[in-house]
C-alpha cells in the first residue's frame, strides 16, 4: 500500500501541546520532502508552523462556524475538499475523534496517539506509586506516524533559524550584547508555579550581573502587575507581557540564550525554537512525558521527594494534595541561579 501523500493533523488545543508536535512535523517533512501537511488547531498557534516546508495550516472557528456537533460535521465538509489522504490525530479527545472517524467512514487512513493514560495514573498514585518514566508525548506523536506508515527520526533534530528582530521589537528589546535569559514564572495552575518571593530572589541575584538581560514573559493584566512587581526597578529586566503580538514574543524567544519557565508552554515554545529551557516542577513531575523536547534531564529542577515521597500527584497540576502547598520551596533560588549560569558558560 503506498504511502499517503497528504496527511491531516489535528491538535486543537493547549499551547504547549501544540508546540510538542512541532518538532515532530518538522523532522516528518525534513525525511518525507514529499509528503503535504495541513494542521488543523485554533488560529492563534499558527505562528508556530509559519516557515515550515509542506506545512499548511487551517484554523478552526470552534466558536462559530465549526462549534457543537453541527459545526464538526461542517470542518469535516470543509476539510474534505483539502484532498487528504490520510488523518494524524494528536488531540485524541471528542471533537477530533468525531473528525477522525468520519474520515475513516469515508476511507481514509487514520491514526491516533495513545495518551498512555495508565502509566500516568500509575505515576500518580498517592498508593502504589510507579515512579518510573513514561514514554514522551513527542515520542507518542512519533508512534502516531508510524502507523501511517512514517518513520521520525529525531536523534539529529534541526530548528529554526534565529528570527531577525525588527526595530519594533528592537525599541523594546535594545539590540543584542548580553546573555539574554528568558522568564516565564507563571503556568495554567498554581501547584506549578515557583513561589513569587523566591522568583524574585532568582531575578534580583540573576539581574547583578550586567551581562544579563532578562526578560519576562506572561498575559493578562493580574500577570503584568506580578512582572512589574518582579522587575523591581533593575535596568536589565524587561517585562515583554503586553508589549509585543504573540509572533513577535516568539521571535525574541528565538534568541535567548536560556529560558526559565514553569511545566508550561512556554518551555516547549522555547523548546521548539531550538532554545535551552531550565524547567522547574512542583505537583508534576518530567517523568509524565512532558519534558521539554530535546532538554537534558538535569535542565528540570524537581521538588524533593525525599521530602514529599508522594510527587507527583498530579500530571497537568490541576490536582490539590494536602501538606504538599509548599513543595516547590524545597527548590532553592540559588541552585536555579547557579544552574543559569552554569549553561550561559
Amino acid at each position: 500500500m503506498s504511502k499517503p501523500k497528504h496527511i491531516l493533523v489535528i491538535r486543537l488545543s493547549a499551547m504547549g501541546d501544540v508546540a510538542m508536535t512541532v518538532p515532530v512535523l518538522r523532522a516528518l517533512v525534513l525525511q518525507y520532502p514529499e509528503v503535504k501537511i495541513t494542521v488543523v488547531s485554533r488560529p492563534f498557534f499558527q505562528p508556530f508552523f509559519d516557515g515550515i516546508p509542506n506545512v499548511n495550516f487551517f484554523g478552526v472557528d470552534l466558536k462559530e462556524r465549526h462549534k457543537g456537533f453541527v459545526g464538526l460535521l461542517r470542518l469535516f465538509s470543509d476539510l474534505r475538499k483539502l484532498n487528504i489522504d490520510a488523518v494524524a490525530d494528536l488531540h485524541n479527545v471528542l471533537r477530533s475523534k468525531v473528525v477522525r472517524t468520519l474520515f475513516a467512514l469515508s476511507g481514509k487512513k487514520v491514526a491516533a496517539t495513545d495518551k498512555g493514560r495508565a502509566d500516568k495514573k500509575a505515576l500518580t498514585n498517592l498508593t502504589n506509586k510507579v515512579f518510573a518514566p513514561v514514554k514522551s508525548m513527542v515520542e507518542r506523536h512519533v508512534d502516531t506516524f508510524k502507523q501511517l506508515g512514517f518513520s521520525v527520526d529525531l536523534a539529529n533534530p534541526q530548528f529554526p533559524e534565529k528570527a531577525i528582530l525588527s526595530q519594533e521589537i528592537l525599541s523594546i528589546t535594545g539590540i543584542k550584547n548580553q546573555n539574554w535569559i528568558g522568564i516565564a514564572p507563571f503556568a495554567q495552575y498554581e501547584s506549578k508555579v515557583y513561589p513569587i518571593d523566591l522568583m524574585q530572589e532568582v531575578i534580583d541575584g540573576l539581574a547583578e550581573n550586567k551581562n544579563h538581560k532578562i526578560f519576562l514573559f506572561g498575559g493578562g493584566e493580574k500577570e503584568i502587575q506580578l512582572l512589574n512587581q518582579l522587575q523591581n526597578q533593575h535596568e536589565n529586566v524587561i517585562v515583554l507581557a503586553g508589549k509585543l503580538k504573540f509572533k513577535q514574543e516568539l521571535e525574541v524567544i528565538s534568541n535567548l540564550d536560556t529560558m526559565l519557565s514553569m511545566d508550561s508552554g512556554n518551555a516547549h515554545i522555547a523548546a521548539m525554537l531550538g532554545v535551552k529551557v531550565i524547567t522547574l516542577w512542583g505537583a508534576t513531575h518530567p517523568y509524565a512525558g512532558f519534558k521539554p523536547f530535546n532538554q537534558p534531564d538535569d535542565y528540570c529542577l524537581t521538588s524533593d521527594r525525599e521530602k514529599y515521597p508522594l510527587l507527583p500527584t498530579s500530571i497537568y497540576g490541576n490536582k490539590k494534595v494536602e501538606g504538599y502547598e509548599d513543595v516547590m520551596r524545597t527548590i532553592l533560588p540559588n541552585t536555579i541561579i547557579e544552574k543559569i549560569e552554569k549553561e550561559l558558560k
